[in-house]
């Protein structure tokens, strides 16, 4: 049976640019609702429904991984029975 290491294909490069790119756009948002020309009730629930996104990104995020990385292991066991079935199997063997 042969063993495969799933490597990941993101990059640290890849993984930085994403971070510093959703730190500028939350910062940009927050210094866009602190500065907004409206009272601080609108301002407060607008701050409250980026904080929901934001939360909200994070959990979608974490269950598109979870789901993956289910495909990914049930992916290799299913891959690791048909080796083993593969090994066992002698087209040879004469049944009786």
């Amino acid at each position: 049976m042969s063993t495969t290491t799933v490597k990941s294909s993101t990059t640290t490069a890849f993984l930085v640019q994403a971070a510093v790119s959703f730190g500028i756009a939350l910062t940009a948002c927050v210094i866009a609702i602190a500065y907004l020309p409206a009272g601080a009730w609108i301002r407060a629930f607008l701050a409250l429904a980026l904080l929901y996104v934001v939360t909200s990104t994070f959990t979608l995020a974490k269950c598109v991984r979870d789901r993956q990385e289910t495909a990914t292991v049930s992916g290799r066991v299913d891959q690791a029975r048909l080796d083993k079935l593969l090994a066992e199997h002698d087209p040879f063997k004469v049944d009786t």
